[in-house]
């Protein structure tokens, strides 16, 4: 598999997951163009709104290292579930502003492993062009 090496690194990542209240654990890897990679998981609190899910935390380490959409080439995220895990809604929408619409969003839980886009993971997107 082309992106094999990411989903590797998000498998790494998911090591690191604080989950426990729901004991789902998720691990992100983002790979810039240039090869280097920013990696997330999932980190809860007993406030659970104050949670924040390996996806988000892997977009917004390459964003505050001055990495933007255009320099993301692909996104994998893993879950040790009994299925494959797809991005909260949340997720779906922060990944609808910060990814281009056709990069590569691998998927796996260790046994399946699939690939989307977000275009294909939230097809009516709210975007800062509905704010004009």
């Amino acid at each position: 598999m082309k992106y094999q090496h990411v989903l590797d690194e998000a498998f790494e990542a998911m090591k690191n997951a604080y989950a426990p209240y729901s004991n789902y654990h998720v691990g992100a890897c983002v790979l810039c163009k240039d090869g280097r990679t920013f990696k997330g998981a999932n980190i809860e609190n007993a406030a659970y709104g104050a949670a924040n899910c390996g996806e988000r935390s892997a977009i917004f380490g390459a964003y505050s290292y001055g990495y933007r959409k255009d320099d993301i080439e692909a996104i994998a995220i893993v879950t040790d579930g009994g299925r494959i895990g797809a991005p909260c809604g949340i997720c779906r929408q922060v990944l609808a502003e910060l990814l281009n619409q056709d990069t590569p969003i691998l998927l796996s839980n260790g046994i399946e492993t699939m690939e989307k886009t977000i275009r294909e993971l939230l097809p009516m997107q709210f975007g800062p062009e509905d704010l004009k």
